[in-house]
């Protein structure tokens, strides 16, 4: 593979007008903590030389949140537009960097194995920018991917600009890139703002590429939920709905009986141990952990409390920060806050 050395850009400035909230939209939660450490999480396990993320709205608060990940940050102190949040970041990135990724903070759902099949990809052509695609039942405010003759991504062709005839291409810009990083700045410079937004679109880059008789490599992700951009509660909703069920599907395919997994609510950091059964609408959270062979009963709720091994806890139960010994019965409607409940 190419030794190349590479850098990522999380674009995460925006408002999110269609949040309706106060809060900056990477903030939101989705499966317990913020979009935007999901993105991050996603990026951890990967070789990548650096990572920058560009703030603006609530740019202190999006930065202390993500203080903890080594990232570095950059500020757009304007929003105009994707391409002038990249230019925001160039001063931030290092030289040994050579191909940058961009990728927004808003997609909570993509997979860390994608992102690394894109550079694999990405790295082992010759291409100086590979762009994201997947398809979708509704298209409905994502730019449409123009191929040519040859397959390569032409254009990509905003909502907002889309002629009748190209609103109706399901192929759909997924908003995560590879760019050899000369040119990407290189680009970015001749991009103008002639377009119903009066920005500087960053999917110009393209278009840019193409002129100069550059290929533009398609990257197709088949699993179209990962690239889910969260800009409205509902889609918040769908994006917590999806990473709620991958999370009960791992616990379940290491044993774990969950009864009506739509049902039930664990968030990620909570442990259980094999041949535990979760009742339906039963809640776990926090820094929970459940020993091997237990049973949490229907309509129950458990915070931070840890259970040894054989325990049972009834129905309609209560816990908060309770340590629960093995071999112990929890009985129904218990309330039980910050104390210790032994054998």
């Amino acid at each position: 593979m190419n030794e190349q050395k590479v850098s990522v850009v999380i674009l995460a400035a925006g408002k999110g007008t269609r949040m309706k909230s106060a809060q900056a939209k990477v903030m939101h939660q989705v499966f317990f903590k913020p979009m935007i450490h999901h993105v991050l999480d996603a990026l951890t396990p990967l070789p990548v030389h650096q990572t920058v993320v560009v703030t603006g709205h609530q740019a202190e608060r999006v930065e202390q949140a993500c203080a903890g990940y080594g990232a570095r940050f950059a500020r757009q102190h304007e929003q105009l537009g994707t391409g002038h949040a990249v230019l925001a970041a160039e001063s931030s990135l290092s030289a040994a960097g050579e191909v940058v990724m961009i990728l927004c903070g808003d997609t909570p759902l993509i997979r860390t194995g994608t992102l690394q099949a894109m550079i694999n990809e990405h790295l082992a052509g010759s291409h100086k920018l590979t762009v994201m695609t997947t398809v979708v039942d509704d298209p409905t405010n994502y730019g449409r991917i123009i191929v040519s003759d040859s397959g390569h991504v032409q254009e990509i062709v905003e909502e907002k600009d889309a002629s009748t005839a190209q609103k109706k291409i399901k192929e759909i810009n997924a908003g995560i890139y590879c760019v050899e990083k000369n040119f990407l700045f290189s680009a970015l410079r001749q991009v103008g703002t002639d377009n119903k937004q009066g920005e500087v679109y960053l999917t110009d880059i393209i278009a840019i590429a193409h002129s100069a008789g550059e290929q533009v490599q398609r990257f197709f992700c088949s699993r179209s939920e990962e690239t889910l951009g969260v800009n409205s509660r509902y889609e918040l909703s769908l994006a917590h709905a999806t990473l709620q069920r991958r999370f009960l599907r791992r616990l379940m395919d290491q044993g774990v009986t969950c009864v009506l997994p739509d049902t039930i609510t664990i968030s990620g950091e909570v442990s259980i141990g094999r041949d535990t059964i979760i009742s339906p609408n039963v809640s776990i959270t926090g820094r929970t952990s459940i020993g091997d062979n237990c049973h949490v009963a229907t309509f129950s709720c458990l915070v931070d409390s840890q259970l040894g091994d054989n325990v049972f806890v009834g129905e309609f139960s209560y816990l908060n920060g309770i340590t629960v010994a093995d071999n112990d019965r929890i009985v129904t409607c218990s309330c039980m806050n910050n104390k210790i409940a032994e054998q």
